[in-house]
């Protein structure tokens, strides 16, 4: 049915990284651009969802540079992330294996750094999975590029050669990237979003990727040699 699956990578592959830990390497990129004690409120807003005028207004407000700061804050992000991964606090989801079975081409698109997606993927054995992997550039351009775009999305299907395909994710805004890319998506109710209601249409609502396996249909998997 589908030639193509595209995953987001947080709540979706891997569990999401605590708001305690974005939040705190906020508070790092500031310590380490100079600026000692930022609001609470500054931190918490390039933590997470920052825009691109929002990022410019705070800058101006403790006058650093916007490119340079945002340079720092998703390598320290990224850092914390990945250190997140290696501690065992951000590990894949069970049911990740399924993936296997899927008789399509396999990628990821996520509103994360690049850097951790890679970092993150490779830690957990799975980056031969897949065919490509998006993140963001450290760029604040990138940030206009994140879902609900299809900016990376449509990279991705460009380079798998898609002619159908389907995006998997756990928050409107991937839903709303695949409308905007012109392909069909699957919102997953991971147990963090079970009780989420939704204000976007998926084409399907799945309780984990084992209902990918219906869907997409099961291709032949050689599971070595009977004992």
């Amino acid at each position: 049915m589908y030639d193509a699956v595209v995953l987001d990578k947080d709540g979706v592959l891997v569990g999401r990284t605590s708001f305690d830990t974005l939040r705190e390497a906020a508070w790092d990129a500031f310590v380490s651009a100079g600026v000692e004690d930022p609001d609470l409120a500054h931190v918490d807003d390039v933590a997470v969802g920052v825009d691109p005028a929002t990022l410019s207004a705070i800058c101006e407000r403790y006058g650093l540079d916007p490119t340079e700061f945002w340079r720092i804050r998703d390598e320290v992000a990224a850092a914390a992330q990945i250190a997140a991964a290696r501690r065992g606090q951000k590990t894949p989801y069970e049911d990740v294996d399924a993936l296997r079975y899927l008789d399509a081409s396999l990628g990821v698109v996520s509103s994360n750094q690049q850097e951790t997606v890679e970092a993150v993927l490779d830690h957990f054995g799975l980056s031969g999975r897949f065919e490509v992997a998006y993140g963001r550039e450290p760029s604040i351009a990138s940030l206009s590029r994140k879902k609900p775009s299809p900016y990376y999305l449509e990279r991705a299907l460009d380079a798998l050669d898609a002619e159908t395909a389907i995006f998997v994710g756990d928050n409107e805004s991937d839903i709303r990237a695949a409308d905007n890319a012109g392909i069909d998506s699957a919102f997953i109710r991971r147990p963090h979003r079970r009780s989420t209601e939704l204000t976007c249409h998926p084409t399907y609502e799945i309780d984990d990727l084992h209902d990918l396996v219906s869907i997409c249909g099961r291709a032949p998997v050689d599971d070595g040699p009977e004992e």
